[in-house]
């Protein structure tokens, strides 16, 4: 933390204050020399009212400050920390903890509660039921948090603090136990004492000072006289030991029918043994057993007796040992939790086990007859003996659990089985016990490690929902697992966005559709001898299902889990017998596959009832039903996608609980992360908020549900990783099994990712029969796999869905997924980790606080939709009660009071603001995990305010590491998060690095193409050795595994976060171009706050997707667009789409419903959608853009560096524009494009380039017809095509692009070498099967989820290849048509008839078959009734042959939507593109994409293999095996140029055209200089750029002369100044004139000054100096003070090349009389021109008089201040786009203002509204009130600033009261502060309108405001100084 003398405090539930300092690194202070202090790392517990400070000290001086919340007093004890998650009330019963103060290292300390205390046992009948012993054993307690009474369970009688109170057990929480734990763990174990506070006084006074302010010396010093003294006190020195036995030992053995008799520790029982009983069990205690002799006297009696069989446990375990001989040892720290790996020598077999001990056996002394059993698989420590002839043993860890699992309770039968041996035969006693499982020789000859060379990993295909990244994340781990162990990978996966199918990761990649096919053919090519089917979704299992019995034929093994485990778990009703076998509950269900076995079985088990459809990913196909009607309409769309139903009773409103389990073939089997769904049961996972760990579940509900995987998965024979889904009944321990998925899933990415478990990679290394003890922990490196991970924090996983995208589209969540991605957050509370997640999923989010949306809350909690989660927010806010929202929604009430809790508090925040709110409510803030940027709208503030807040208060976060462990172990690395919940950070700053901002959450538009990027960048960096930070919050991406960067931080990509760990890491500099438009939205804040931004200028890209910059600069470089306007009214729109023409895109700012974008046709659509769905006015203006019909839409991808180009590909889209490009059909390299198109696309872009000065990637979207282009847009950042053609051609643009950003050497324009011939493909991956009611067709709004491409010798076979990727099928005979327009049927009547040929059956609706009927073509009509389908004969039924999968392809091209029809009208057309849907048949709603396809399967491929099919990464520039190295992409191998040289491989360029294409031949072949290439459209030499047999144009150069061409630019190096500027200067109208008044501008004069301070920014960007002045000298002579305005004209002057001379009149001639025009005609002598300012009206003109050089006004008295004006309206164009149409308010001395009045003259050129805001004596003059009101301009004046009028304001221009104009001071001092802006007054402002001043200010702009990022007078000046430059070029340039 950054060092302040401001001392933090909190205020505690009686409003009291309490202390710590805070210090540079951390919440510490140093004390007393060697004292550490740490300040409280939590919040308060809200619902509590007894807190008070308590501090805990360790015997090394620290000192950890926290709330006490037990009983108030002190204790003293030894501390020790305990790993395990759930399970305190056990723990704090164990007699091992006597005397010990207890460390939580888990984030849910009480959140169960505590149950009945009198509540007795079945078994043990008067002993307690729920607790290890009759009393709490700890001496004290210390958590991270509490739950106060917050608690929920239905066993729960009371909170954890009222239990500890009636055992008189103090507590403390806030503490950082993380911290602690490493301290101990490093230290050893210590003692510790807790010190509760004298006094609390509910004035916030504690001991006479005020804690507000820092601390003095003398108070650190005396910290203690503030606390209640303890004695140190060491437990161990004491015999503890009174009744050390746990109850749970009791019910081990009574459950197993034997009579226990207890005894007590120095009982004699020698003598006994033999008569009084059959067996000795020694039970664990407490304390050194060193120190128990007595006992360690009698053990030893009894095994020299050897009457009977022993048993010892814990204790137990070390007295057995010391009786026996050996000597035991005090560990460093112990080993105490639940997860603890312990390896059986004797079968090699690891177990999960819980431990609570501090002593350890020494093994090396144990004597010859025994021998060690168990060792712990971390430490190696000792587990466990026995002796070799005797039926001796015991064991270091408790078999008998609670808490912890229950998988070594077995050693209770054998114990009870040796003791029986024993009675039935004496010869037993001479017999050592025996163990399971068999030996270790035995075991690994039965489970032989499997030896591959060459394995085949199935990958997951397009991204879809219910199967999206996740699939990249595990084939990538599992490709890195088996690269590891040398095995050679092929992978088939036609995703070619995502990173597995990248160069580096598998030896060869396949990109070819998933299906049984294909990989038949892949597998018999290329031999592997193992293949992987869980590592692809359900994809890639239902393919090794359909294959099964084919793999060994084809010689193929098939790893990890066997086909037949995944065939049971995914039939319903072999999933239920089997675990029907096992004891195991699933719910009642019965399979069906008619619809009269799923209507009998619904009667059977009675409604309601849920359906599931057999073999489907992410609940497809499933649903609910109330009754048999909605029973059967569910089975209808459930046989359409699975051959088999189950029908399963519901258990909607139970809890749902998942686990991650993992096994190994040697039988080792760890869960390693459970998760709780937030929602209730009925909500599918994927859609449901889950929380990991489980936070409601008690240790016995835990274990009981671990303990059921773990018996399932066994019984399965799982191998590998699965996932088991529970419904768990919250009012008793009834559970039922959902499903297992026998595979990697989504849940799996998820569990990865919260506990730092690398699942996929551990998977991978257990397929090939490693065992899980064999493998490390890559985390700590000295622990083994085989471990269950401990969690100190909290994670939460959000969905995101996209659901507004769709019209039609149901949004309620049900048990079919919807969700397109998932996001994930970290925090050390459940408060602070839901607060990011809400704010990852979308910007716009704020945290959990009331939201503005249009929600029915009631309607919103009883039936789940995407916005439930804002509809709670909102109850809570209208002042819902937690028991009405869980009446509602059956959430667990724990979450709600957690939420309630934000609530209340954000209410709380509500009475402050940024200066009032204390400091201590400021943390407590950020503890809670509120954002900056929600504080400032409860405060009324602004986000940099109140971060400059906190960080001046010391409030900064802290950086925690995810290390598995909960800092048991040390742990090495990388993987981050941020938290304010703590005392310091894990990790030092000592390595500064570059920063990638990551893609964020995947929703449509932004997926994994993103990721691909942000990968790609981190790689390159890391190959040329720079330190990498990444930063994302998707849990579902490659770069979120933590070996991809040297740091990773899964934090929020917002300003607030990004700024923290820039400054924390100190970092070089932050990449923000590979993330999508996540990153970008940040660009410019991040820019503004100085934060180093590598690549583009931030600056730049917001001129690209600002439109008003963008389309000016086109305009200024000559690049056209499609006409466009924004409009106000709808008069205003009318008259527009009169003018351009219908039909037109309509963007509205603000949408009502549905779709933000809209194609119209005409007048009344029109009318009709703005009127439905969007607003329009001044403060929801529309934007209308001509829509060019039947155009091509061709996509651009580029790099470039300083606006220079380096490389780019043309790709070109099959659908016309007006389809997204996200969801068009793209071919590269392009096959229709004419050259002349080509080249004015690569002029375009090169001029965009360098307008907007690019480094790095870029893309631009262009439409063209009859070969003009038009730009659509341009994204300065990668965009979703990269991957796709980075991978066709070989060449990584991520690559290059990234070595441009950070300024190292890149090669431009490289060889691109692919074989001939070859095409590449990509198609979109649609999820309308999953979005019930969207209706399937393609426009403007994008609509898929994903895609794929392949390769194939032309565009139509790789079509086909790529669209059977998708999951469409080929027809096999009848197609189905309905085509909507005349112009489509026309377009696709030939190829109708090539079908016909082909011998397709052909059905049409009405319009269509007459006019296929009329042209010869038969064809069987159908069509579909307005009323009952019964209506029509079968024959005729489009629904039956639709509903009966009698049509085997469905062409529906819906006609242009001319007229609007309202949004619950479902016209014909959209019902049977729905029920295709519904019904699994294939669609095509494109003509062009119908066109294509059916002259795909005209020309009948074989879809056998070729080398073009695949990419290997031996040669990453090279696709598949390239025979012939000379071969082009498309032509022959060798052309000839014009002067008859030979050529070969091409360089990169527009898909096959390289940066030397056209433009290079021109140059080579006429002798001319490339710069003037670009125009010469007509001079395109013979035989080049000629169509070859495959459409496309070929292009060449030629490769035998590298010395041409090797790092040459195909465009020359950009000048000092550029052609265009120079122009612009030479036609200048101020060349050697006066700028005297804003009077001489016209509106022309204002566009060019613009358009040069344009170039001059960009120049200086460049170079820094321009030489344009060079040689000249301006004057500066100021007879009034200025900082601004001589700075800036001196600084534009140098900027320029020129010099300056600058005269002080107070040390002038002016002091000795010198007139005015004496002074500027001696200046004039000097310099070239003069810039002047002067208190006297008349001086600039007096001075233009008598000036024999340019004179420049630089404010003459009250009157005028031209550059000023000038230079604000620039800053109004640059901040804002444009100034027409604005609303701007000046407000304050209006009288005087000289920037007021020459801005108001200027605004004469602009349709702007003026409001005048003033005191009545400094009102405008009115002679510049009438001339506003006759323009048309003044819409109000007001002596008061109103909300009213901030809210309709644009620009709020501020200006000083001058009381250099006043002669009465009193009047002045009257005035001057009559308008003050601050963050309250901005609270009614627009988000996106500025604020300025023309500077100096006094009080009339508050310094807060200084930090809202409206606030624009500081840019000013900046903008101030491009303007200046602009008008002394324009002026004194020659």
């Amino acid at each position: 933390m950054p060092s302040s003398s401001t001392q933090g405090n909190m205020t505690n539930g009686n409003g009291s204050h309490i202390t710590a300092v805070p210090s540079r690194s951390s919440d510490q202070s140093k004390v007393n020399g060697n004292t550490t202090m740490y300040y409280p790392a939590s919040t308060p517990v809200t619902n509590m009212s007894s807190e008070c400070l308590m501090a805990l000290e360790l015997q090394d001086g620290s000192v950890f400050q926290g709330y006490g919340y037990g009983a108030w007093g002190g204790a003293s004890g030894e501390l020790v920390f305990q790993t395990g998650m759930v399970g305190y009330c056990e723990s704090l019963t164990d007699p091992s903890y006597r005397g010990q103060i207890l460390v939580f290292t888990f984030p849910l300390a009480g959140n169960y509660g505590v149950p009945d205390r009198n509540a007795l046992d079945e078994l043990l009948e008067d002993l307690p039921a729920y607790f290890e012993s009759k009393q709490i054993h700890v001496a004290g307690l210390v958590t991270a948090s509490y739950a106060g009474k917050d608690f929920s369970h239905y066993l729960a009688e009371s909170s954890l603090g009222t239990w500890l109170r009636e055992q008189g057990v103090p507590a403390i929480h806030g503490v950082d136990t993380r911290a602690l734990t490493k301290r101990i763990r490093q230290e050893g174990s210590m003692l510790g004492r807790l010190l509760p506070q004298k006094d609390s006084h509910p004035n916030g006074v504690v001991l006479g000072h005020r804690l507000s302010g820092p601390w003095h010396e003398e108070m650190l010093n005396t910290w203690r006289n503030q606390f209640e003294q303890e004695e140190w006190r060491d437990p161990n020195e004491d015999n503890l030991v009174a009744d050390g036995l746990k109850y749970s030992q009791l019910r081990c053995l009574l459950r197993r029918g034997v009579e226990v008799q207890v005894v007590p520790w120095d009982y004699d029982f020698p003598q006994l043994a033999g008569e009084e009983y059959d067996g000795l069990f020694i039970s664990n205690g407490p304390g050194d057993p060193a120190r128990l002799s007595t006992t360690i006297r009698n053990i030893s009696q009894a095994i020299q007796d050897g009457r009977t069989p022993i048993f010892g446990i814990c204790l137990g375990h070390q007295l057995v040992a010391r009786a026996a001989g050996a000597s035991t040892l005090k560990m460093k720290f112990g080993n105490r939790g639940h997860n603890i790996p312990c390896t059986n020598l004797l079968s090699g077999r690891c177990y999960i086990t819980s431990q609570n001990h501090g002593y350890a056996v020494d093994a090396a002394s144990l004597p010859d007859d025994w021998e060690e059993v168990f060792v712990n698989a971390n430490d190696k420590s000792n587990e466990g003996i026995r002796h070799s002839h005797r039926p001796y043993f015991s064991v270091q860890f408790h078999p008998e659990a609670n808490p912890g699992p229950m998988d070594t309770e077995f050693l209770f039968d054998m114990f009870i089985e040796s003791i029986m041996n024993t009675l039935k035969n004496s010869h037993a006693l001479h017999e050592p016990v025996s163990f399971p499982d068999g030996g270790v020789e035995e075991n690994e000859k039965l489970h032989p490690r499997i030896h591959v060379k060459k394995v085949l990993v199935l990958g997951s295909g397009g991204l879809s929902i219910g199967q999206a990244g996740e699939f990249d994340y595990s084939g990538s781990q599992v490709i890195k697992a088996l690269k590891e162990e040398g095995i050679y990978t092929i992978l088939i996966n036609p995703n070619i966005a995502t990173v597995q199918t990248s160069k580096g990761l598998a030896d060869k990649v396949y990109f070819l559709p998933v299906t049984a096919e294909f990989v038949r053919k892949v597998i018999s090519l290329e031999r592997p001898d193992g293949i992987y089917v869980t590592f692809g979704g359900q994809t890639a299992l239902q393919v090794g299902i359909q294959l099964k019995d084919e793999f060994p034929v084809l010689g193929v093994r098939v790893l990890g889990t066997p086909i037949e485990a995944i065939i049971e778990t995914e039939d319903r009703e072999l999933f239920a017998r089997s675990m029907g076998s096992i004891g195991e509950r699933c719910a009642k269900s019965a399979a069906a596959t008619s619809l009269e076995e799923a209507r009998r079985a619904g009667t059977d088990i009675g409604y309601p009832v849920i359906i599931r459809a057999a073999y489907a990913l992410g609940g497809l196909g499933s649903g609910f039903a109330e009754d048999e009607d909605q029973l059967v309409a569910l089975c209808n769309k459930a046989f359409a996608a699975s051959p088999q139903v189950l029908i399963e009773r519901s258990m909607k409103g139970w809890k749902e609980i998942e686990y991650e389990v993992v096994r190994d073939a040697m039988d080792n089997c760890i869960t390693v992360c459970n998760m709780e769904n937030f929602d209730p049961l009925g909500i599918h996972t994927g859609d449901s908020i889950v929380v990991a760990p489980s936070q409601t579940l008690s240790d016995d509900d835990y274990n009981m549900l671990r303990t059921t995987a773990v018996n399932v998965i066994r019984h399965l024979g799982i191998i590998g990783e699965c996932n088991i889904q529970y419904a768990l009944n919250p009012d008793s321990r009834e559970y039922c099994i959902i499903e297992v998925n026998a595979r990697l899933s989504r849940s799996s990415a998820l569990a990865s990712k919260a506990t730092g478990y690398p699942l996929a990679f551990i998977a991978g290394k257990l397929g090939l029969g490693i065992a899980l003890n064999k493998i490390a922990n890559s985390v700590t490196r000295v622990t083994s796999a085989c471990f269950e991970p401990s969690l100190d924090y909290v994670v939460v996983k959000i969905p995101r869905w996209d659901l507004k995208k769709f019209t039609r589209v149901s949004t309620a969540l049900s048990s079919s997924m919807k969700s397109v991605g998932e996001v994930m957050s970290i925090g050390r509370t459940f408060e602070e980790a839901i607060q990011k997640a809400i704010r990852a999923i979308d910007y716009q989010n704020l945290g959990f606080n009331e939201t503005d949306a249009l929600i029915s809350i009631e309607a919103e909690l009883q039936t789940p939709s995407d916005q439930r989660l804002f509809a709670i927010a909102n109850a809570m806010h209208s002042g819902y009660t937690v028991d009405t929202i869980w009446e509602m929604t059956r959430i667990d009430k724990w979450f709600l009071r957690k939420l309630k809790g934000l609530s209340d508090f954000g209410k709380t925040m509500t009475r402050y603001d940024a200066n009032s709110v204390p400091t201590s409510l400021v943390r407590q803030a950020k503890q809670l995990g509120f954002s900056d940027r929600q504080l400032a709208r409860f405060w009324s503030s602004n986000e940099l305010a109140v971060r400059r807040r906190r960080v001046e208060a010391g409030i900064t976060p802290l950086v925690k590491q995810i290390d598995t462990v909960a800092a048991e172990f040390p742990a090495f690395t990388n993987y981050l998060y941020l938290t304010y919940n703590g005392s310091e950070h894990d990790v030092k700053f000592d390595t500064p690095g570059v920063m990638v901002l990551g893609s964020g959450v995947y929703r449509i538009g932004s997926s994994v193409e993103f990721d691909w990027c942000s990968v790609r960048a981190v790689r390159t960096l890391r190959q040329h050795n720079k330190q990498t930070i990444m930063v994302n919050y998707n849990p579902e991406t490659v770069s979120t595994d933590y070996d991809e960067a040297d740091k990773l931080y899964f934090e929020n990509i917002t300003l607030e976060t990004v700024l923290d760990i820039y400054q924390l890491e100190q970092a070089d500099g932050v990449i923000i171009s590979m993330g999508g438009q996540t990153p970008n939205n940040i660009a410019l804040p991040l820019h503004r706050l100085n934060v180093k931004i590598l690549g583009t200028s931030p600056e730049m890209i917001d001129m690209a997707e600002n439109r008003y910059k963008f389309s000016r600069m086109l305009d200024h470089i000559g690049v056209d667009q499609p006409a466009w306007k924004e409009l106000t009214s709808m008069a205003e729109a009318n008259e527009f789409c009169s003018k351009v023409g219908y039909p037109v895109l309509v963007r509205p700012s603000y949408v009502l419903s549905g779709a933000a974008m809209h194609t119209v046709y005409s007048k009344d659509d029109l009318a009709n959608y703005l009127q439905q769905a969007a607003e329009v006015s001044q403060e929801h203006p529309v934007v209308i853009t001509k829509y060019i019909e039947n155009a091509k839409e061709i996509e651009m991808d580029a790099v470039a560096k300083n606006g220079e180009m380096l490389g780019h590909f043309i790709c070109e889209h099959v659908e016309n524009a007006g389809v997204h490009s996200g969801d068009a059909t793209l071919i590269l390299p392009p096959q229709d494009l004419d050259p002349r198109t080509v080249r004015r696309i690569e002029e375009a872009t090169r001029k965009i380039g360098e307008a907007l000065n690019v480094t790095g990637p870029f893309n631009i979207q262009f439409i063209a017809k009859d070969n003009e282009i038009k730009v659509i847009e341009c994204n300065v950042r990668a965009s979703r095509s990269f991957p796709f053609v980075s991978k066709v051609m070989g060449v990584d643009l991520i690559e290059m692009a990234t070595k441009a950003i950070v300024g190292l050497k890149v090669d431009k324009y490289p060889l691109a070498r692919i074989p001939k011939p070859y095409v590449g493909v990509k198609v979109p991956q649609f999820s309308f099967s999953r979005l019930s009611g969207a209706d399937p067709v393609l426009g403007v709004e994008m609509a898929s989820t994903g895609e794929v491409a392949c390769f194939g010798r032309d565009k139509y076979e790789a079509y086909l290849k790529a669209l059977i990727s998708t999951g469409f099928r080929l027809p096999n005979k009848k197609i189905l048509l309905s085509i909507g327009s005349y112009k489509d049927k026309m377009e696709l009547l030939p190829s109708v008839r090539k079908l016909r040929k082909m011998g397709f059956d052909l059905f049409a609706t009405a319009g269509t078959a007459d006019f296929l009927q009329e042209d010869g073509i038969t064809v069987q009509y159908l069509e579909i009734l307005a009323g009952d389908a019964d209506e029509q004969k079968s024959e005729y039924s489009l629904t039956q042959h639709l509903a009966n999968n009698l049509i085997d392809l469905y062409i529906n091209l819906p006609s242009n939507n001319r007229f609007r029809r309202p949004a619950n009208y479902m016209s014909r057309g959209y019902r049977t593109r729905r029920m295709a849907v519904d019904y699994q048949t294939p669609l095509v709603t494109n003509v062009k994409n119908a066109k294509m396809l059916i002259e795909a399967l005209s020309r009948h491929y074989d879809l056998e293999l070729s080398d073009i099919d695949c990419q290997t990464s031996a040669d990453p520039m090279a696709q598949g095996t390239i025979k012939d190295e000379h071969s082009q992409v498309n032509g022959t191998s060798k052309s000839e140029l014009p002067d008859g040289r030979d050529v070969f491989s091409r360089p990169i360029g527009n898909g096959v055209l390289s940066a030397m294409s056209s433009h290079s031949l021109l140059a080579q072949h006429d002798g001319m200089h490339q710069s003037h290439m670009a125009a010469e459209y007509n001079r395109f030499p013979s035989g080049v750029g000629q169509t070859n047999g495959y459409g496309a144009p070929s292009y060449a150069v030629s490769s035998t002369h590298p010395s041409q061409y090797s790092g040459e630019s195909l465009y020359p190096s950009i000048p000092s100044v550029s052609p265009s500027l120079f122009d612009l200067l030479t036609r200048s109208p101020f060349k050697q004139r006066h700028i005297l008044s804003v009077n001489q501008f016209s509106r022309q004069d204002l566009h060019l000054l613009f358009t040069v301070a344009q170039e001059m920014r960009l120049g200086v960007q460049r170079q820094g100096i321009l030489d344009i002045l060079k040689g000249r000298l301006l004057c500066l002579m100021f007879y009034e003070p200025s900082t601004r305005t001589s700075a800036s004209f001196d600084a534009a002057m140098q900027r320029l090349g020129g010099r300056t001379i600058s005269i002080t009149t107070s040390h002038s001639s002016t002091q000795k009389g010198e007139s005015l025009q004496d002074s500027i005609r001696t200046l004039g002598c000097y310099g070239d021109a003069i810039v002047l300012r002067h208190p006297d009206e008349s001086s600039a003109a007096t001075a233009a008089k008598y000036s024999s050089v340019p004179v420049i006004n630089g404010g003459n008295g009250s009157l005028e201040h031209p550059t000023q004006a000038l230079l604000d309206l620039f800053t109004i164009r640059e901040e804002l786009g444009t100034v027409n149409g604005l609303t701007i308010t000046f407000t304050g001395d209006l009288k005087y203002g000289r920037t007021v009045h020459s801005l108001a003259k200027l605004l004469r050129h602009y349709d702007v509204r003026i409001q005048l805001v003033s005191p009545p004596a400094l009102a405008l003059p009115s002679e510049l009130c009438e001339e506003l009101t006759q323009r048309g301009q003044l819409i109000g004046e007001s002596h008061e600033l109103t909300p009213e009028i901030v809210a309709h304001s644009d620009v709020l221009y501020c200006t000083r009261v001058q009381r250099e104009r006043f002669a009465d001071l009193e009047e002045y001092e009257r005035l001057k502060d009559s308008f003050v802006i601050d963050n309250r007054v901005l609270k009614d402002a627009k988000s996106h309108m500025i604020i300025m001043h023309p500077l100096p200010r006094n009080a009339e702009i508050s310094e807060e405001v200084d930090f809202d990022q409206r606030a624009a007078y500081f840019r000013q000046m900046k903008y101030g100084l491009y303007c200046r430059m602009a008008l002394l070029a324009l002026v004194m340039a020659s």
